[in-house]
């Protein structure tokens, strides 16, 4: 059955003409309306489209041109630098990005100066404290040696994903900013606690728990340095200026691995498990006055291979 609009058989043939052309006449003007609400709506979008894109362009223009974090402290050389009694040289914070200011040796006054690159998950780096670091902390003491202690991260993928080298550095970062006259106390501490490679490393309590062992003050500050990785940026910067150099006052252009270990700018090759061996390199570096000057060494004694 067909539908027939009552009274459509009444209508002459030009009242049905007019009335089609009126019935195509409110079909166009229907879909002029649903092409303008289409158009307003397709505008809308791209203008939103538009805008969402500007403000992500704005916010990688923000991110690129804003200042980087400030790095620590009294590591303006991109290490501290530790004197008799075990004293840091203080310094100001430079930006992240900033060029290191290197620390200058009185060669007049025949210091000796020793700087070491360090990761604190690096098991190499343990055997070298191991073997020398009570050495190394004599020579302090004696007033004529200062240490320059410099950590890096380069083994954080040794470390089940927590990044324990950047930790780590960064930790050392935020006792040498609030506590600096703790930190050579503390960077022992790291390696009598070193974690195992392809472990997760000491988490933030742990690494928190040492720095109160070591004594520092401002711990408050310290531990949300800590949890927050406050220097993070700069342990990163400062890494890679280490890794491509140059590296001021020495015969090296670079540090290719860890520890790396300069007496007097010059690097030690030798055994980081000979205690001898790093006793004859000091002497050879540093010549018969300091030798003559210094009080006496401790004696070498056997350590197991490991």
């Amino acid at each position: 059955m067909s539908n027939v609009t009552p009274g459509d058989g009444r209508l002459s043939k030009n009242e049905k003409r007019e009335a089609a052309r009126d019935k195509a006449r409110i079909l166009r003007e229907s879909q002029k309306k649903k092409d303008r609400r289409t158009k307003v709506l397709l505008q809308g979008g791209i203008i939103f489209a538009s805008l969402a894109i500007v403000a992500i362009i704005a916010l990688v223009i923000v991110n690129s041109v804003r200042p980087v974090g400030p790095g620590p402290r009294n590591m303006a050389s991109d290490g501290i630098l530790i004197s008799e009694g075990f004293v840091a040289a203080e310094s100001a914070a430079l930006k992240s990005d900033d060029e290191p200011i290197p620390n200058e040796r009185d060669e007049a006054s025949g210091a000796l100066a020793i700087q070491m690159y360090v990761d604190y998950l690096c098991p190499i780096c343990g055997d070298f404290e191991a073997t020398n670091g009570e050495y190394i902390s004599s020579l302090v003491e004696n007033g004529k040696t200062t240490v320059e202690i410099h950590p890096i991260t380069i083994l954080d993928r040794l470390s089940q994903g927590t990044k324990y080298s950047t930790r780590s550095a960064n930790a050392t970062a935020c006792v040498a900013n609030y506590s600096p006259d703790n930190f050579y106390d503390f960077h022992n501490l790291l390696f009598a606690n070193q974690p195992a490679e392809n472990s997760s490393g000491l988490d933030n309590d742990e690494l928190i728990a040492l720095t109160k062992e070591a004594g520092v003050k401002s711990a408050s500050s310290i531990e949300s340095c800590i949890k927050d990785q406050e220097f993070k940026s700069w342990v990163n910067a400062s890494t890679a200026r280490a890794l491509n150099g140059p590296i001021p006052n020495s015969n090296i252009d670079k540090v290719e691995g860890t520890p790396t270990v300069l007496v007097n700018g010059l690097k030690y090759e030798g055994s980081v498990s000979d205690l001898a061996s790093f006793q004859a390199f000091v002497l050879q570096a540093t010549g018969a006055d300091f030798n003559e000057q210094s009080t006496p060494t401790p004696t070498p004694t056997a350590t197991p291979a490991g």
